[in-house]
């Protein structure tokens, strides 16, 4: 190598590696914007199913049940889901379901806020599941979820007369009253159980949407991801 050729060679090792960071920039940006997509899709596409009147109850995945409060493992919530199949508590399960849909129809700008606040780190912690970014979301936000869940879920309630009915059935001194459930309880039960349906039906739309992916983004997230 000339002497000549010696400087050209190294301004030019230097601007190279000089441009690198700006091309990781650029990749962590796509992939960002993929990750971030990928949920988005998968979250909509799960709250649309599960908002469809009916949704919650017609399957058993997901279906609400009364909490299970009591002694004996939950055996006097256990009856009373029992005793609503037998018509026996107002039809208070399906007002439930009823409840967790109208929550799950208003449930999207919820998850979008959450979605859009992951980052580019969570990316390592999503690669080796078909629904590891909606498990990921879960872990890291399942607190901010429930929280603002809450509220569409007691509107709900109110909404379809559901804490009408409990109210009515502790007046009766039926066993929900003897269950110990209260607004506070059942209020709570429900969100869980709405959270947990949410979640089952976006993992599955996620695993659906890396297997097919739509976009660019998409398909380069999902060669990152070895799916």
């Amino acid at each position: 190598m000339s002497q000549r050729e010696f400087p050209i060679k190294r301004r030019m090792l230097l601007l190279g590696l000089a441009a690198l960071p700006f091309a990781a920039g650029a990749q962590a940006q796509v992939l960002g914007s993929g990750l971030t997509g990928l949920l988005g899709k998968a979250s909509d596409s799960a709250l649309d199913k599960l908002a469809v009147p009916g949704a919650f109850y017609a399957d058993p995945a997901v279906r609400i049940m009364l909490p299970l409060v009591g002694g004996a493992g939950g055996l006097l919530g256990q009856v009373l889901n029992q005793g609503s199949k037998l018509g026996l508590t107002d039809g208070l399960t399906r007002k439930l379901n009823d409840a967790a849909g109208l929550a799950a129809k208003e449930a999207k700008p919820v998850f979008r806020a959450a979605i859009g606040r992951l980052t580019l780190a969570d990316v390592p912690g999503i690669a080796t599941q078909n629904d590891g970014a909606s498990q990921y979301l879960r872990r890291s936000a399942a607190s901010e979820l429930t929280a603002k869940l809450r509220p569409l879920v007691d509107s709900g309630l109110v909404k379809v007369g559901a804490y009408g009915a409990l109210d009515k059935l502790a007046k009766k001194g039926a066993l929900a009253q003897l269950a110990g459930i209260s607004h506070e309880k059942l209020g709570a039960s429900v969100t869980d159980q709405v959270l947990n349906g949410i979640f089952k039906y976006m993992g599955t739309e996620e695993a659906k949407l890396r297997t097919n992916p739509l976009k660019p983004a998409e398909s380069l997230l999902k060669g990152i991801l070895g799916n």
